[in-house]
């Protein structure tokens, strides 16, 4: 053979070599791997194959299962009232796959996770149909509603929680949307998610939990909390350092109160009463910025927080002297979600401790049996106990004779702030209305509330926490006991 001949020999002896290595890698090593992919045909034809489990609110579910008409996926998932539990849910579509619970239990839902491994070897024996197991949220049905009503066409968020728990019984968000119009895999699905993503009200955008705003004057919650928590102040009824007016550090600006109030000097009760700006931005000067992250950061802040669903993190920033002071009164770059201020309030209700928020109580194999049952657990310890009562009184203050009386629930002792928070290049857009609180029975607190409203259409003079957002939370509050 000549030479020529014989290097086009080798080459192809190589590419045949290589071609059976290849061969054998993919049937032999990576054959689990592809025979799971997610983009395998065969394995998207076979999740689809039969009825997805349901997501469970009050024992009922709040999801379903229909057969398709056509195409190789039999099953779609439908909601019971998707916008009213979008927020919590998410989507499972059959094009766009899954969000939020229905992708973080999917393995439950489907039926194929390890926790179901038994119940599959069973129904091979039985000859039972394949399903999926079911996930038990610890929402309360009728706070979700109370919640989603409240806010109706406006623009915003709620959040509740089990102080003593950490479990979410309401988390909403509007303006909302139904999964159930691209959970199937035609153009029409296709062209309906499109819609919902070109809308400017973003109404896929989960507020509750992945948008951050400043918080307004409901963080002077925290700042007392700081204030009282290294020692700056011990009485809440004793006068504070706090001249009017008071000038920004490093600055020539004066801090304004809203209106003629009586904060000069100021005790602690007072200033939250009547949400005193130059009494809470001196509060934060004084502790100065490092102090004042150590206490957000007891209480949450600063780091990403999953219920399982992933909320953002809720930020107070290093910063100078003047934007500390204004982040002390929730300006500045102080931002955080909804879900963030319910932590902050839960934390105030339950004596300072602060509990991992949770939304999955049970997981269930299609039997029902339980398979998982969740277990509350200490996020932090965000306060003393004494502190934290301290604290109960002054809110308790902003509700029975301060800027928060329209959350008042007779028989029922309620803790509240509101807050009108500034947005916008030199707060040229409309403030953001807040509201966080917690209600008190002979049992203990069994429920705190979180409220932030963006309500373009109303007149600038019209918008505030105690206005927009506390009769939302009261109704929140008040279906959470009447359920009890």
């Amino acid at each position: 053979m000549n030479k020529p001949l014989r290097r086009i020999a080798i080459f192809c002896g190589i590419l045949v070599l290589s071609l059976l290595l290849r061969d054998n890698w993919l049937q032999y090593v990576r054959a689990d791997e592809l025979n799971s992919h997610k983009y395998n045909r065969r394995v998207q034809i076979e999740r689809y194959a039969h009825e997805r489990g349901d997501i469970i609110v009050d024992g009922k579910a709040i999801t379903g299962s229909v057969e398709t008409e056509d195409g190789d996926f039999k099953y779609k998932r439908v909601w019971k009232d998707g916008p009213l539990w979008a927020p919590v849910t998410g989507y499972s579509s059959q094009a766009f796959d899954s969000s939020q619970l229905e992708n973080l239990e999917d393995g439950i839902l489907t039926g194929n996770s390890d926790q179901l491994f038994f119940d599959r070897t069973l129904s091979m024996f039985t000859g039972r149909k394949k399903s999926g197991g079911n996930v038990v949220t610890t929402l309360n049905g009728a706070a979700q509603k109370a919640a989603f009503n409240g806010l109706g066409d406006k623009k915003g968020a709620v959040v509740a929680l089990d102080p003593q728990t950490g479990a979410v019984l309401a988390l909403a968000s509007t303006p909302s949307y139904d999964p159930s119009v691209f959970a199937g895999n035609s153009m029409k699905d296709s062209d309906a998610r499109q819609k919902l993503l070109k809308d400017e009200d973003k109404p896929m955008l989960n507020r509750a939990l992945r948008e951050t705003y400043p918080p307004g004057s409901t963080f002077k919650v925290v700042t007392a909390a700081a204030a009282l928590e290294n020692g700056l102040y011990d009485d809440i009824d004793s006068k504070t350092d706090s001249p009017l007016p008071w000038t920004l550090p490093q600055s020539t600006v004066q801090l304004k109160n809203q209106g003629d109030l009586p904060c000069e000097d100021a005790s602690l009760r007072e200033a939250l009463r009547v949400s005193c700006n130059t009494v809470f931005g001196k509060i934060s000067d004084d502790l100065g910025n490092k102090k004042m992250i150590e206490q957000t950061d007891k209480f949450g802040f600063n780091k990403e927080v999953f219920t399982p669903v992933r909320a953002d993190a809720s930020i107070y920033p290093e910063d100078n002297r003047p934007q500390n002071a204004m982040a002390g009164i929730g300006q500045a770059s102080n931002r955080t979600t909804p879900l963030q201020m319910a932590m902050v309030a839960a934390a105030i209700a339950n004596d300072g401790k602060l509990m991992q928020p949770y939304m999955v109580a049970k997981r269930q194999a299609p039997d029902l049996d339980d398979i998982y049952t969740h277990e509350p657990e200490e996020l932090s310890r965000a306060m003393s106990g004494e502190n934290a009562q301290k604290l109960q009184q002054m809110m308790e203050t902003v509700v029975n004779d301060g800027t928060g009386t329209r959350a008042q629930i007779p028989g029922v002792t309620v803790g509240g702030k509101t807050g009108t928070a500034q947005h916008g290049l030199n707060n040229s857009e409309k403030p953001y209305a807040w509201f966080i609180s917690y209600a008190k029975t002979d049992s203990g607190s069994p429920v705190a509330v979180a409220v932030v409203v963006e309500d373009g259409n109303a007149n600038r003079g019209d918008i505030s926490g105690g206005g927009l957002a506390a009769p939302i939370a009261k109704n929140v509050m008040k279906a959470v006991i009447d359920s009890k």
